[in-house]
């Protein structure tokens, strides 16, 4: 099974050259990645699963509704929210779009599972940083999805051949033909493979100067767009199995 997700959050660099690039224009820079992503999703009809960031989700409601109208699930990505923001975003983003909210993503600041579970999550889907080194650094592996504090953990995925993790820069730099072969690969010895992307990397940098590294910038923007039109192609060609995280997992 395949578990196509997205990480839907502003890009935090600074612009070059001590110009600005305001919230405002930051936040429809998302919007426009994410409608580019949805648009991609809608011509292969894949469902996949949204994780919103938290502090954006209700500047954001116009677009949660058209994810969730398409069949997508929404989830909530915790940058750095307090359990009382997350509840109160949580209970806004489910009467509005009728749905319950399942999902949870952490990176960096990590809530308790415990303080999770109070709010009715059902998963966590937490992850790593991902840097130029990143991928050489992750040598153990642990693909099962294991139960804590009532609550389903479920591991980034990693090739068990190549050692690369399936996060959104080796997606980014990896020639296609590979990563087909290193997802192919994958399903045959595991149940799942769990890929996530930022829409923050469908940007063009030649448009929108960040102060990025360079590794960042090379095949964003429409080339990412093409790598996962060709991705989604040769899922369906394959006749590859994909799913939601919620409905995976339940």
């Amino acid at each position: 099974m395949i578990l196509l997700t997205f990480n839907i959050l502003n890009i935090e660099a600074e612009a070059k050259n001590s110009a600005e690039i305001s919230d405002v224009e930051r936040l429809k820079i998302t919007e426009d990645n994410t409608k580019a992503i949805l648009r991609i999703l809608n011509i292969h009809d894949i469902k996949a699963s949204f994780f919103i960031e938290i502090s954006m989700a209700g500047k954001l409601q116009n677009l949660i509704k058209a994810i969730s109208s398409k069949g997508h699930e929404i989830a909530f990505y915790n940058l750095n929210s307090n359990l009382q923001e997350i509840e109160n975003v949580k209970k806004n983003i489910e009467d509005f779009v009728e749905k319950q909210v399942r999902g949870i993503r952490q990176k960096d600041f990590k809530l308790p599972l415990q303080d999770l579970k109070s709010l009715e999550f059902n998963y966590v889907s937490n992850i790593d940083n991902a840097d130029i080194l990143f991928p050489f650094k992750r040598l153990k592996r642990d693909t099962e999805i294991n139960e804590e504090d009532g609550l389903s953990i479920v591991p980034e995925s990693i090739s068990p051949y190549s050692q690369l993790p399936y996060n959104d820069f080796v997606f980014q730099i990896l020639p296609m033909n590979y990563y087909q072969n290193m997802v192919f690969e994958t399903l045959k010895n595991d149940d799942f493979v769990l890929i996530y992307l930022n829409s923050w990397q469908f940007t063009d940098f030649k448009k929108y100067r960040f102060d990025i590294p360079f590794y960042r910038s090379l095949f964003s923007g429409k080339k990412m767009e093409d790598k996962l039109d060709a991705l989604l192609t040769w899922i369906n060609e394959k006749e590859l199995a994909t799913s939601r995280m919620k409905d995976y997992i339940f």
